[in-house]
């Protein structure tokens, strides 16, 4: 009996023994990696290109029903009481990728049909026809290339005609908060340029923009401007500063026309200073910050202009956000704050061509403006995104003249209240 029990835990002795070995075998074994899954192959670069569209329609209330119809300072929303069309666009554009390891290609192009177009024409371009309040305008026409040379962000260049870089409201609607535009960008910016631009990324924190244009919405050959042959420089610096931006960009040229400084004065030797900078602060996951300020200056007719502009935006749900826009902005001698009457005022202006605009002389102009953005959920995939953006509108001379209510104005303030529907369109 004692020699059964022996062998029996003789063997289970064994058999632990050799569980333990087996379990310290697997253990020790090397445990082989997954092979990792070959990289992805890049899409085809024709189905990279993108197809989109926009409309902007919508009307700006005056209370005071203004005997000629104009919201003066307002450049974009300037007919008071009319159901506007400003904007139908479309745009074809194909991006490069910002973390291209090789050279990358890219183009846009986009055109639009509407009243914006009356103030948006490059000089010399579909701006004088057709005459009518809605036009044709070619908003950006461009090919860009990435290249990973220099730096380990490389280079973006960016050669033919498009949008300006200064500031922080845009052309295209679907990039900006507000329906009506501000003093600064409307009077105190370039809308457009010809030329080449070039973004170097020094490294995360720092970009270096250096450019040549054609000047101030100038396109080139006969008519281009009449300075287009000239020198105009574009450039200035980004910082990437975890929750600040800084963009500081200035653009520099002769913008007059032949003739607009009085007999035998050379247009090409008095230049005009336009500078901006911008600061965006991300204060927490649903309050921005982005501070402007400007100074533009005119050496032909020695006209000052600039001020500030303060955005606050705050997310209130998927569905809704609310903003505030406070600016203060001044023209010293009455030379960039105007309203167009006619459809061809503005860019008659720009060539110095007779036209029926007209100024309220030095103003420093104050508005403040608030507004929500509403973007209704559930819609079909053809407009999803579209934005309803009501806002109400204060603007106020806060020295100078009585700007507003007709030509020649009676009050120094103004209250408007505009509506509109941008309806992004993707095929």
């Amino acid at each position: 009996m004692t020699q059964r029990i022996t062998t029996v835990l003789a063997g289970a002795t064994v058999a632990v023994l050799m569980s333990g070995a087996a379990a310290w075998a697997d253990d020790a074994a090397p445990t082989a990696a997954p092979s990792p899954a070959p990289p992805a192959p890049p899409a085809p670069w024709m189905s990279t290109i993108k197809v989109s569209g926009h409309v902007d329609a919508g009307i700006m209330f005056n209370g005071d029903d203004p005997s000629n119809g104009i919201n003066f300072g307002h450049a974009f929303t300037d007919k008071s009481n009319q159901p506007t069309l400003n904007q139908a666009a479309l745009t074809i554009q194909r991006d490069i990728d910002p973390k291209a390891s090789g050279i990358d290609f890219g183009f846009k192009v986009q055109g639009m049909y509407g009243s914006d177009s009356r103030l948006t024409h490059f000089i010399g371009e579909l701006d004088e026809s057709p005459t009518t309040r809605n036009q044709f305008d070619i908003v950006e026409a461009n090919v860009l290339v990435h290249l990973p040379f220099l730096t380990k962000g490389g280079i973006d260049i960016k050669a033919g005609q498009f949008s300006t870089p200064l500031g922080q409201e845009v052309i295209d609607p679907t990039g900006n908060f507000f329906y009506s535009h501000s003093y600064l960008f409307q009077y105190g910016l370039p809308f457009k340029h010809t030329g080449v631009l070039t973004t170097t990324h020094v490294n995360p924190m720092l970009d270096i923009y250096l450019g040549y244009t054609t000047g101030v919405n100038a396109s080139v050959g006969s008519g281009g401007g009449y300075n287009d042959n000239q020198f105009h420089f574009l450039g200035g610096i980004g910082l990437n500063l975890n929750k600040l931006t800084i963009l500081a960009l200035t653009h520099i040229g002769p913008e007059n026309p032949a003739g607009s400084l009085g007999e035998g004065v050379n247009v090409h030797s008095k230049y005009r200073y336009l500078n901006d900078i911008l600061f965006t602060y991300k204060i927490n996951d649903k309050l921005t910050s982005v501070t402007e300020l400007n100074y533009i200056r005119d050496d032909g007719f020695a006209a000052t202009g600039g001020g500030v502009v303060q955005y606050f935006t705050y997310a209130l749900t998927a569905q809704a956000s609310a903003a505030i826009r406070a600016e203060v902005w001044r023209d010293s001698q009455g030379f960039y704050v105007a309203a167009y009457p006619g459809n061809q005022d503005a860019i008659n202006l720009q060539k110095g061509l007779p036209n029926t605009s007209y100024g309220a002389g030095p103003v420093t102009y104050g508005a403040i403006t608030l507004g929500l953005n509403l973007k209704p959920a559930h819609l079909p995939k053809l407009v999803d995104g579209l934005t309803i953006r009501p806002e109400i509108r204060y603007d106020r001379a806060l020295a100078g003249g009585t700007p507003f209510d007709g030509n020649p104005g009676t009050k120094k303030g103004q209250f408007t209240f505009g509506v509109d529907l941008v309806a992004p369109i993707t095929f």
